[in-house]
């Protein structure tokens, strides 16, 4: 008779593409979605929170380099009765605004200031530093026509940026205007004012494209407007199909910055022609760059840049994008700059598709995790957060003691734990204290219980005299003190006071 085959064990490892964060990396994310938050605050934004997911019809199709409207986002059906409805993990905070907007229209404030800070979901191929889920911190104005938004908007991304340790000088706020670049493709004939529907498989192309200028170069980029590019791998992506003059116009939109906004936007009405909305959206970046100037952002911090686009399909005007201008070192070693933590922009048609109305809004994004690393390549890394107290036990018929010392401690505002392992060995619960990055430690046996006293333990101080200090630093400095058990708390503080 045949064995019966044993059924297999989970394996323990994250999906693909998803990755889990500890004690310190959590903690120094909330410090910094705390910062930013504050910065936030202070320009007049109030607190959202959304579902994590919204219906397939709601979320809409704006998402790059996909054709099916469920592509790229992790969705299901969900059936009840006889109707069958697409539902999806939101793939970032600002479709989930606009339904928002919608539905609570007249209860809102208008103009509706909000900003929102929480995970989003991609279906995408994953690679190094790009993961399927990660953090999103917006803000965005809806409501408001006039680009001023839009300069507060490049205004705070700034602040926020310095907010969190990135010195000026290391940044730059990039701004555009999808309006120009639409008049550069009216010029290029890949958009016909009288049928904005044709080309536009062909401008999404020509969008994507521009988007990867800084990864792919200039040729990358002339590839995917022509008959399009294999990548190292040997995946082929389809091009625009655009002629070589077509090209041209295209890519000297891109390079057409020049010293001062008022030179670029000089280029810039020359590359647009004839264009309306062209001519309306340089009009648009040289407004933003006097109001800008006005409030003391100038070109050190935030510039007009006509090689921003922004990939998303929803952008109706200007558009931004928050670089990191320091350089280092990629896996190979090789220098590189770390590139792009943020970006938004104006999408003026995403509250129409609920209500048929026209609402204006814009709005930024900040890439969280993005903006942890880079703190942590330029090593402006935030300190690891300090562990808890650990009050060792020496007698497990004396818990309720140590228990009562932990909660002191609490009260007193002091973080602190009692050891619930084995006690039976010591020198393990020493090892636990270190492992948790305890900065003190308390220890009460029968003696000191019997006198009335605890010995504390400075486990930071510890340490560097283990590691370098001399025997006279030792004795000035002794890392073990005995206090009596109504002062403990105070001790503690004292010792906690010193190493900050």
């Amino acid at each position: 008779m045949a064995k019966t085959k044993a059924p297999r064990r989970p394996r323990a490892e994250t999906p693909k593409g998803f990755r889990d964060y500890f004690g310190a990396e959590v903690t120094q994310r909330k410090a910094m979605l705390d910062q930013i938050a504050e910065v936030y605050h202070r320009y007049g934004f109030d607190p959202l929170e959304t579902s994590a997911v919204e219906t397939v019809e709601a979320l809409g199709k704006f998402l790059p380099d996909v054709d099916r409207p469920n592509e790229g986002v992790f969705a299901w059906q969900e059936s009840e009765g006889t109707d069958v409805d697409w539902l999806a993990l939101r793939y970032d905070l600002t479709a989930p605004l606009a339904r928002v907007a919608a539905q609570y229209r007249n209860d809102l404030p208008s103009p509706y200031r909000r900003y929102a800070m929480g995970p989003v979901w991609r279906n995408e191929k994953p690679g190094p530093g790009r993961f399927r889920q990660f953090y999103q911190c917006d803000a965005d104005t809806v409501g408001a026509a006039s680009v001023a938004a839009d300069a507060e908007i490049c205004a705070m991304l700034a602040d926020c940026l310095e907010a969190v340790g990135i010195a000026r000088g290391d940044y730059v706020v990039r701004v555009n205007n999808r309006k120009v670049l639409n008049g550069v493709m009216e010029a290029a004939g890949v958009l016909d004012p009288a049928d904005p529907e044709r080309f536009a498989s062909e401008r999404g192309i020509v969008l994507r494209a521009i988007d990867k200028l800084d990864r792919l170069g200039e040729d990358g980029v002339r590839a995917l407007l022509g008959a399009g590019r294999k990548d190292e791998s040997g995946d082929f992506t389809k091009g625009a199909g655009l002629g070589a003059a077509q090209a041209d116009i295209v890519l000297a939109f891109t390079e057409a910055r020049r010293g001062t906004g008022a030179e670029t936007a000089q280029v810039l009405r020359g590359l647009v022609g004839d264009s309306k909305i062209g001519a309306e959206g340089v009009d648009e970046l040289e407004e933003i760059a006097a109001l800008l100037d006005a409030q003391g952002y100038g070109p050190d911090r935030i510039i007009i840049d006509p090689s921003v686009v922004r990939g998303l399909g929803y952008y109706t005007g200007p558009v931004y994008e928050a670089e990191l201008t320091f350089e280092i070192l990629d896996e190979k070693g090789r220098k590189r700059q770390f590139g792009s933590v943020a970006g938004g922009g104006r999408y003026d048609d995403l509250v129409k598709r609920f209500t048929g109305q026209a609402v204006p809004a814009t709005g930024v994004s900040i890439g969280v995790d993005r903006l942890l690393a880079a703190l942590a390549a330029k090593g402006h890394a935030q300190k690891a957060a300090i562990g808890p107290v650990v009050v060792t036990v020496m007698d497990r018929d004396r818990m309720a003691d140590y228990q009562a010392m932990a909660a002191d401690l609490r009260r007193a505002g002091i973080r602190a734990e009692v050891y619930l392992g084995n006690p039976k060995n010591f020198g393990n619960q020493l090892k636990y204290a270190d492992k948790r990055g305890a900065p003190v430690a308390i220890i009460q046996g029968g003696d000191e219980a019997a006198r009335g006293v605890v010995q504390i333990k400075d486990l930071v101080l510890g340490a560097k005299i283990a590691e370098d200090a001399t025997l006279e630093e030792w004795k000035a400095n002794p890392a073990q003190i005995e206090a009596p058990r109504s002062e403990m708390v105070a001790a503690v503080r004292r010792i906690l006071d010193a190493g900050k």
